[in-house]
């Protein structure tokens, strides 16, 4: 249960990861007459792509407490 857990939290820190190098390559675009940009739009994926981040790193955080503790319990 441990290890998928933490595969689940590893599997949400890349969508993260990959929603904010999305964002940031659209945001380093704007003003060049490349593609339209909605700043507003881009500005709140980063701020969901970090959220996203924190929640999935936190998920991996706690699984690997718990891991620590069941094998002191059972040590």
């Amino acid at each position: 249960m441990a290890i998928s857990s933490i595969s689940i939290g590893a599997a949400g820190m890349q969508r993260a990861s990959h929603q904010l190098e999305q964002s940031a390559g659209r945001i380093a675009r704007f003003g060049t007459g490349l593609e339209e940009v909605d700043m507003t739009k881009e500005l709140v994926n980063v701020i969901e792509a970090e959220a996203n981040f924190k929640a999935s790193a936190k998920v991996v955080s706690v699984v690997g407490d718990l891991s620590r503790r069941l094998l002191d319990i059972l040590a």
